[in-house]
């Protein structure tokens, strides 16, 4: 194994006082323990690589309280993905091991934008999933023993690789993007 990927997740924006306990439940067993357990059960394997990775996509850690307000479960979740990662960076460092994480300037045109965060108003304010795989990608491509404990933005990613234009990335041509949830400008 020379890459790990935490990728499955589950969302609910709920405020705590209308989650159902076995929702928050799901939240933290796939989001943090899945990202916990995956990379675990992988590390024996990432310690013989000469190119190990590890890329969990959450975001970047912030103590505003706008990211609490509203979702805090969620928040929680999917900052402990990112603590679990950085908690591999730091620990494996000396093994050679790159351990980040990489999360969207936009939203992403998937089934949980569609479904969960507007509908088809969101779809057309979003980027295709291809910008978030040419960007993990080209993490992926960099010396791990360089590359770790960061917490990227996709499209910063890919200016550092000179792409800079990124229309190519929109679900709909000119449309007008909306920010990600965990990033300043996010329509509150």
């Amino acid at each position: 194994i020379d890459i790990v990927v935490n990728n499955a997740s589950a969302i609910n924006l709920a405020p705590m006082r209308d989650l159902e306990v076995k929702r928050l439940d799901l939240m933290l067993d796939i989001n943090l323990r899945g990202t916990f357990v995956l990379t675990r059960a992988a590390l024996p394997h990432l310690r013989e690589s000469d190119h190990a990775h590890v890329l969990s996509l959450s975001p970047p850690i912030s103590a505003d309280p706008k990211w609490l307000r509203g979702h805090s479960a969620y928040t929680v979740a999917k900052y402990g993905m990112t603590m679990v990662t950085l908690g591999v960076a730091a620990d494996e460092a000396e093994a050679g091991i790159g351990a980040n994480t990489l999360w969207p300037r936009t939203l992403i045109a998937t089934a949980a934008v569609q479904n969960l965060l507007g509908g088809e108003e969101a779809m057309r304010r979003a980027r295709t999933p291809e910008i978030y795989a040419d960007s993990a990608l080209a993490i992926l491509r960099r010396d791990p023993r360089e590359c770790t404990g960061h917490s990227f933005i996709d499209d910063e990613v890919l200016a550092e690789e000179g792409i800079t234009d990124l229309s190519k990335y929109s679900a709909v041509a000119d449309a007008d993007l909306q920010l990600d949830l965990f990033l300043d400008g996010w329509r509150e």
